[in-house]
C-alpha cells in the first residue's frame, strides 16, 4: 500500500511523530500530505530551542495547541540578553536587535491564533516583558500551567496579572527571574490561594536597579561611614 492510500487519521498519526522538520519535508511530496502537514489536529503541542526557531515555516499554530515551550539555552547569547540595558555596549545592543522581537511577535500570534493554551514555558527568553505575559493571560483564558525561567525582564507586574487575569492557572514556576520580590509573590498566594506556586531563587537575587536608583544608596552609604 502506499503511503498516500492511508486516510487522514493515519497520516495524522504516522506525521506525529516526526520531529517539524521531517514534516515539512514530507509535505512537499503531494497535495494530500501538505495537508495533512497544514492540519492544526497535528500541532497541540511546539518546542522550541532557540527564538531563531520561530522564524521557520515548519510548523502551524491554530485553535489546537495546548501545550507551548520555547527554551533559549544559546549561554553566550544569553548572557547578553541578560545584561541591563543601559550597561550594554553598542555591540551587545547590536546583538540584542536581531533578535529582540522575535518571541515577543511570536506570542502576539499565539494570542490571536491560538485560544485554547494550556500550558506556556519559556525559558531564557530575556527579551520579554510583563506585558507579554500579561497580554498572555488575557487572550489565553484557559491557560492552567505558566513556566517562567531566567526571563530577566518579568517582574512583579506579571506577578500582579496573574492574580488579575489567570482564573484558570492552577500552576506557576517563576525560577531566577531575578526581578520578581517575595512581596509580588506573597501577594499571588494571598489574592489565588488555588494556585500551586513556586519560584527558585527568585526573590532571593539582585534585582536590576539603574544608575541613578543606585545613587541615593551610594551617598547614605557613604555617610554612615564618614560619621561611623
Amino acid at each position: 500500500m502506499h503511503l498516500t492510500e492511508l486516510n487522514r487519521e493515519c497520516l495524522l498519526h504516522l506525521f506525529s511523530f516526526l520531529d517539524k522538520d521531517s514534516r515539512r519535508s514530507l509535505s512537499f511530496t503531494c497535495q494530500q500530505l501538505r495537508e495533512v502537514f497544514m492540519d492544526p489536529r497535528l500541532w497541540n503541542l511546539l518546542h522550541f530551542n532557540s527564538p531563531c526557531e520561530l522564524r521557520r515555516d515548519n510548523f502551524v499554530l491554530g485553535p489546537s495547541l495546548r501545550y507551548l515551550t520555547v527554551c533559549w539555552y544559546s549561554s553566550r547569547v544569553l548572557q547578553v540578553c541578560n545584561i541591563e540595558d543601559w550597561l550594554k555596549s553598542s555591540f551587545q545592543k547590536d546583538i540584542c536587535s536581531k533578535h529582540e522581537r522575535l518571541v515577543s511577535t511570536f506570542l502576539s500570534q499565539v494570542r490571536l491564533m491560538c485560544p485554547n493554551l494550556l500550558s506556556l514555558t519559556l525559558s531564557g527568553c530575556g527579551h520579554i516583558t510583563d506585558q507579554d505575559v500579561i497580554s498572555m493571560l488575557q487572550s489565553c483564558r484557559k491557560l492552567r500551567c505558566l513556566h517562567l525561567e531566567n526571563c530577566v525582564r518579568i517582574t512583579d507586574c506579571s506577578l500582579e496579572g496573574m492574580a488579575a487575569h489567570g482564573a484558570s492557572l492552577e500552576e506557576v514556576k517563576i525560577d531566577f527571574c531575578r526581578n520578581i520580590t517575595q512581596t509580588g509573590l506573597q501577594a499571588v498566594r494571598q489574592k489565588r490561594p488555588s494556585i500551586v506556586l513556586s519560584a527558585e531563587r527568585s526573590a532571593g537575587m539582585i534585582p536590576d536597579s539603574k544608575p541613578e536608583e543606585r545613587a541615593p544608596f551610594r551617598r547614605t552609604l557613604q555617610k554612615v561611614l564618614l560619621f561611623s
